[in-house]
Order: structure tokens, then C-alpha cells, then sequence
């Protein structure tokens, strides 16, 4: 398993860095969403993603836009760590762990806190890497 190392630059270590930069952002991205902001919350999600995953999305973003309406419930996710957990350069495909802490409030309510951990499936496309599965990871599993 590789490690979030920002000393490493060069061949595989900076495909590695790069694809744990992506799915940090990304990984945050598909947590995250403004009521207030939906049009650029589905964006945002659509932009992160590729392949089945993207496919889902664009399917449910009717089904999406009228629970994010009706939930009035922001939630801003922050990646707290992350790994690699594999990589094939070649065939531009890696895996990544991540905790994800996500802070949830109800309008006008006080904000809650959530612990998710994730295993995200990414692939290289010509945009960079996106990620095209994400699976929740069970308390107490692994």
C-alpha cells in the first residue's frame, strides 16, 4: 500500500501522487453538495466521475435533484486520509482507501459530523483521472 508521500516526483511516484490528488478531490466532490447550489453540486459530481459511475449518476440526476431540494441539507466533505492501495499505470486503472469526514446541517440547524471511509475505483481518461466506482466501505470492515 502506498502512502500520501509528497517527496516522491518521478515515474511510478508521480503517477501515484497524481491519482491520490484526483481521488482526494473527487472522492470529497461525490460528498458534497449545497442545496442552495444543486446545479453546480451535479456538475461537480459529473465532472469527478467516468464510465458506469458517471453513467448512474446522469441516470439518477432527476431522482437527485428533487431529494437534494427537499432535504434542505448541506453537506461539505473533507478527504481526511488516503492511499493507494493499487496501481497499473499501463492500463490506467488504481484503487484508493479514503476516510472522509462530512459535516451535514440541516437548515438553519447546527451541523452534525459523519465518518464514511470509501474504496474508489479510478481509471486515466483524457481529462486526467476520474473515478468510475465508489463503494462505502462498512464499519468494522477491513
Amino acid at each position: 500500500m502506498w502512502q500520501d508521500e509528497p517527496g516522491a516526483r518521478t515515474g511510478p511516484e508521480r503517477t501515484r501522487d497524481v491519482v491520490l490528488k484526483s481521488a482526494r478531490e473527487q472522492i470529497a466532490a461525490l460528498n458534497t453538495m449545497d442545496p442552495a447550489r444543486v446545479d453546480a453540486g451535479l456538475r461537480a459530481w459529473l465532472d469527478a466521475s467516468t464510465g458506469a459511475l458517471r453513467q448512474q449518476l446522469q441516470q439518477d440526476e432527476p431522482q437527485n435533484r428533487t431529494k437534494i431540494g427537499q432535504s434542505r441539507t448541506a453537506a461539505d466533505a473533507t478527504v481526511t486520509g488516503a492511499a493507494v492501495t493499487s496501481l497499473d499505470a499501463r492500463a490506467g486503472k488504481a484503487k484508493v482507501i479514503a476516510s472522509v469526514q462530512v459535516k451535514l446541517a440541516l437548515q438553519g440547524g447546527s451541523p452534525t459530523l459523519q465518518r464514511k471511509r470509501f474504496e474508489a475505483g479510478t481509471s486515466r481518461t483524457p481529462s486526467g483521472w476520474k473515478l468510475e466506482s465508489l463503494t462505502a466501505i462498512p464499519a468494522g470492515a477491513r
